[in-house]
């Protein structure tokens, strides 16, 4: 099938459902802060300085939409003088809506665009409009891009890690955002399942999956990935055309005002697959179902690894060479980490992605299949809903 006939079918078959996407609460943005002032506290820090716009818009319900331009949040410790102030930095053309949405104490802006052109040194220019914020503290906690300009009596020491941690627990109104990510995701694989046949490029499939996940959510995507070839493990598509035989993997990261799902396919092209696909197929949809099983509050991920790599490493001479998964949130991997070179526990509240798999050249590339869960107080619950069939 030429290009051009297989980009018209894809884009004929386009029918975009809607999904509504959900407002922060805000009592959960005002808790989170809390959390986040705990944090600073405990680390003998004067304030924190948040540049990364999804951590912004989880601890105050302000998103800024525009990725070219960055924002900031201040949040003063709570046993200084300012006694947890918040302060929101955005560009001056922004100021209407953030302070409409934002939940703060106080607004600075930066000038960003002047006749439509975007300036120079954006980073710089916000950290000089924080300056006024940070007042006094010379011990400041940050997260997200590092600051390009700052005073020589001030030190700036980063939190990511230990604020990853401390915002592990999923609230309801994140979990609820988390969904909406899910179903967007899950929307790109009916849009791959009928679309799926030989000739077709990797770069059409991977261009008409994203316009369906934007479609369904309704704005520009906060995040986009991973894997779009056929045939390989994994990688960003290429102008190839799909081969019939082949297995195509798909793992899709869909962003929505910074909170992601991970949600991984494979399906076999031309729709008949092999006795040994079928096989490989059947042991990780086994394997999925007994990890449902397995896990819950206090299982150590390690553990887990373990036995899961036993399941699959060598099984039919193929290799299990990756994490079986991690936890999803505001970063595409967050705590906790199934994957042996942490010691993470699995705990209430954790979102996670799991994602066993086999690979082998006579698979023609290989079988990997993921769920997102959340970990309850019984085991876990299942997000995700997209049938696993090959």
């Amino acid at each position: 099938m030429p290009a051009s006939a297989s980009l018209k079918k894809l884009t004929d078959i386009r029918r975009y459902q809607t999904i509504e996407i959900p407002a922060l609460d805000p009592d959960s943005c005002v808790r989170r802060r809390e959390r986040l002032a705990t944090l600073v506290d405990s680390q003998s820090l004067d304030a924190a300085l948040i540049t990364n716009r999804g951590f912004v818009h989880a601890l105050t319900g302000y998103w800024h939409r525009q990725p070219l331009t960055p924002v900031g949040l201040v949040l003063h410790a709570r046993s200084g003088a300012a006694q947890g102030n918040a302060t929101l930095i955005v560009p001056e053309n922004d100021r209407a809506r953030a302070t409409q949405d934002g939940l703060v104490d106080n607004i600075l802006m930066y000038t960003a665009i002047t006749g439509a052109t975007l300036g120079e040194s954006l980073d710089a220019s916000l950290m000089y409009a924080a300056d006024p914020a940070l007042g006094s503290a010379t011990r400041i906690g940050v997260c997200g891009s590092a600051p390009l300009a700052t005073r020589p009596d001030r030190s700036m020491h980063d939190i990511a890690a230990a604020y990853q941690r401390i915002r592990r627990a999923k609230d309801a109104d994140e979990l609820a955002l988390l969904r909406a990510a899910i179903r967007a995701a899950e929307a790109t694989y009916v849009v791959a399942r009928r679309s799926l046949e030989p000739g077709v490029l990797e770069t059409e499939l991977h261009a008409a999956m994203l316009a369906e996940a934007t479609g369904c959510i309704g704005e520009a995507l906060s995040g986009w990935g991973n894997d779009f070839q056929s045939g390989s493990i994994d990688g960003t598509p290429r102008r190839r055309p799909i081969e019939s035989g082949e297995l195509a993997i798909f793992d899709i990261g869909v962003g929505v005002r910074g909170y992601r799902s991970d949600l991984c396919r494979t399906f076999s092209v031309g729709g008949v697959a092999t006795d040994e696909q079928r096989k490989a197929h059947a042991h990780i949809v086994d394997t999925l179902t007994w990890l449902e099983d397995r896990m819950g509050p206090g299982v150590t991920c390690r553990s887990l690894f373990a036995e899961a790599h036993e399941r699959l490493q060598g099984w039919n001479g193929c290799v299990f060479p990756h994490h079986l998964g991690h936890g999803i949130g505001l970063d595409a991997h967050e705590v906790p980490r199934l994957n042996p070179a942490w010691d993470d526990v699995l705990a209430v509240g954790d979102v996670i992605a799991v994602e066993p798999g086999v690979y082998a050249p006579t698979l023609r590339a290989g079988i990997r299949l993921e769920h997102n869960y959340v970990v309850t107080e019984d085991g876990v619950e299942r997000l995700s809903r997209f049938p696993l069939d090959l």
